[in-house]
């Protein structure tokens, strides 16, 4: 008898499995990283304070990498400000209506066309990559990967796009007027890429370096 006592009374151990195959039993209770969960106890109600003390006791499921506490809801935050972004195509349009009839054709209003384009002027061909040789740090020309230069190219819009110190304009529109200077072969992060350009062609006497 006071054998079965001790057994029911031992804390509940999870056993060893493999991560990758392991499956949760219903003994687990689901996550809730929302951020209504962490409510005070004096506004719970009946069915909340069960749960909350269930939790105590009863090992929880890990949360999903896509699950998140903030209000933002980061992917969907962030697609909502792309969205956002490419609707104010207001500007090509309003150009598109105000042009004559014969060079409304070279003005594009497709805003995911306008993107594409503004991502591709702004991405770099060349590179610099610090190499040492002799006591000495050389900055050497290297081509870039495709992988590279669209990482770059979207990194330099959004500095260029936090750097920015309006801080009434929403980033959606200065995300919209940084793609269409872009998608014009101007604006500040088209100056980058060519700066990025000439600093190779200035440091091109040590290329031969990139084979060390």
């Amino acid at each position: 008898m006071a054998a079965s006592v001790r057994y029911l009374l031992k804390p509940w151990t999870p056993s060893l499995c493999l991560v990758r195959w392991s499956r949760y039993n219903p003994y687990y209770l689901d996550p809730d990283p929302s951020k209504d969960a962490r409510v005070p106890e004096s506004e719970l109600s009946p069915e909340d304070k069960e749960l909350q003390e269930l939790k105590t006791v009863r090992p929880i499921k890990a949360a999903l990498a896509s699950d998140s506490s903030s209000p933002c809801e980061h992917k969907g935050h962030l697609s909502k400000i792309l969205q956002n972004c490419l609707c104010l195509n207001r500007k090509q349009v309003e150009k598109y209506h105000k042009s004559p009839a014969a060079k409304r054709e070279a003005i594009e209003c497709n805003p995911y066309t306008v993107f594409h384009q503004a991502l591709e002027n702004c991405k770099p061909i060349i590179g610099l990559a610090s190499v040492q040789k002799g006591g000495k740090s050389y900055q050497v020309p290297v081509p870039l990967t495709d992988n590279r230069r669209r990482f770059l190219a979207m990194k330099w819009i959004i500095t260029e796009c936090r750097d920015n110190k309006h801080r009434r304009t929403h980033m959606y529109e200065k995300l919209s007027q940084e793609l269409l200077a872009a998608f014009a072969n101007e604006g500040n992060v088209v100056k980058r890429k060519h700066d990025l350009h000439k600093m190779a062609e200035a440091n091109r006497a040590y290329a031969h370096y990139r084979w060390w």
